[in-house]
């Protein structure tokens, strides 16, 4: 039997806007070569103006930035529009009046600035969250092919896109006593630890609460593909179990949301006495989840791919946006932004990770429902689900975890991302589940 939890909740009303990007010449810069600015947020007159049906005065842009370097980003146009959504973009309210919204402050923009690869003035958010991390060094660094280089001239890359010497580099956040039972949190694809910040505070009075960046994502180290690290999901496999023999070298239960879950569910499967509990959030278990939906395959694109996975916005705001009903303020989609803004070694793990995820992604479900089917598979399983999620469809999985008596907990205002749409709900879920 599904249980249902949380309900109809009203979005916080403010302004509604869509951060879109566009190519060409700006409209208000004579300059051929388009710079990277941020507009600022309509002001409450304007939003007026808009509701009555006119249209608003142009609002004033901040000052055109120094153009990033070629492995930070592409030259982009950024503007913030306030614009009707259609309806399909749109997150329901009790009202069923639909608005899909990233829902951010009026401000007066923000600038990127990309010398000393640093992304804004002043202290932000994802400094912040670095600050309550620290780096983990696990799983060693194999091969030695020399300096790794960009696959589209060839040029050597910074350092961020180099292999450490001899162990990788793990970007791990903690919260609570580590008495305490330990609960591993694994984001999914696309995505970071950051994305479990409303989660980690609500379980750490009873449990140590852990998430950590997967190689290739945040803070965690990103060597260029074929210089250390293929991002295949072997890899990510045997990564993992090096990882965890550190960080939670007694039991422990497992939260893993998405598209990584085939590879948690491997590596439980070989390592059933360490778990006390398995929780899959959104993660792809019928036939119809193994092919990536297009906001994610479009990386595995030759050349094209790389090009694509190198645009911060295509690479996180719309990866994330497209997949449920975000409500994401704007200094929290900054830190998203952020690895693609800095360097170019984020994109082409991106890049790497989407090919083998269309390669092997259909094997490792098909492993993956053999396992939780398996009478071999004693472990605790419960499935958490967003209903609203865009790229995992919920037919069938229901009838997939009533046949095999795994529970199934239903989130109906949650996307794909729970953890980021319901993170506090999310996280009374889980202390609940662990608790029996």
């Amino acid at each position: 039997m599904a249980l249902k939890s949380g309900g109809w909740e009203s979005l916080r009303s403010g302004t509604h806007t869509e951060i879109q990007s566009c190519g060409g010449r700006s409209t208000s810069q004579p300059n051929p070569i388009p710079p990277l600015f941020l507009s600022s947020f309509p002001s409450k007159t304007q939003q007026n103006s808009i509701h009555h049906g006119n249209p608003p005065p142009p609002s004033p842009m901040a000052p055109p930035l120094a153009a990033p370097r070629f492995h930070a980003a592409l030259p982009l146009t950024l503007r913030l529009r306030p614009q009707k959504l259609p309806r399909w973009r749109r997150a329901a309210r009790p009202n069923d009046e639909d608005y899909y919204l990233i829902d951010a402050p009026e401000s007066i923009g923000d600038g990127f600035s990309f010398s000393g690869g640093k992304y804004a003035d002043g202290p932000s958010k994802s400094d912040e969250w670095f600050a309550q991390g620290r780096m983990v060094k696990a799983h060693p660094v194999y091969g030695n092919k020399g300096k790794a280089k960009d696959p589209i001239f060839g040029l050597t890359m910074g350092a961020e896109s180099q292999s450490s010497n001899d162990v990788f580099r793990w970007f791990c956040v903690e919260a609570g006593s580590s008495s305490n039972p330990s609960v591993l949190f694994i984001h999914g694809f696309p995505s970071q630890a950051y994305s479990y910040r409303n989660v980690l505070p609500v379980v750490s009075d009873k449990y140590h609460a852990i998430a950590f960046d997967w190689l290739g994502f945040g803070f965690s180290d990103k060597p260029q593909p074929d210089y250390g690290f293929d991002y295949t999901l072997d890899e990510y496999t045997s990564s993992l179990e090096s990882l965890i023999n550190v960080i939670a070298p007694d039991k422990l239960s497992i939260v893993v949301q998405g598209y990584f879950a085939p590879v948690v569910v491997k590596y439980a499967n070989e390592h059933q006495d360490k778990l006390n509990h398995l929780i899959l959030v959104n993660s792809p278990i019928t036939d119809m989840h193994a092919k990536l939906p297009s906001t994610l395959a479009c990386f595995s694109n030759f050349l094209l791919g790389e090009i694509f996975s190198q645009d911060p916005l295509r690479a996180s705001d719309k990866a994330l946006i497209s997949s449920g009903p975000y409500m994401m303020k704007e200094e929290d989609a900054m830190v998203y932004r952020r690895p693609y803004l800095v360097s170019g070694s984020s994109g082409f793990a991106l890049n790497a990770i989407s090919r083998a995820m269309k390669k092997d992604l259909k094997v490792y479900i098909e492993s993956m429902r053999n396992v939780l089917s398996s009478d071999s598979w004693k472990t605790k399983t419960t499935l958490c689900w967003g209903l609203r999620d865009r790229w995992l469809n919920y037919d069938g999985v229901e009838d997939f975890c009533s046949s095999l008596k795994h529970n199934i907990l239903e989130l109906p205002m949650a996307g794909h991302h729970v953890q980021e749409d319901r993170g506090e709900e999310l996280g009374n879920l889980i202390k609940s589940i662990l608790s029996g």
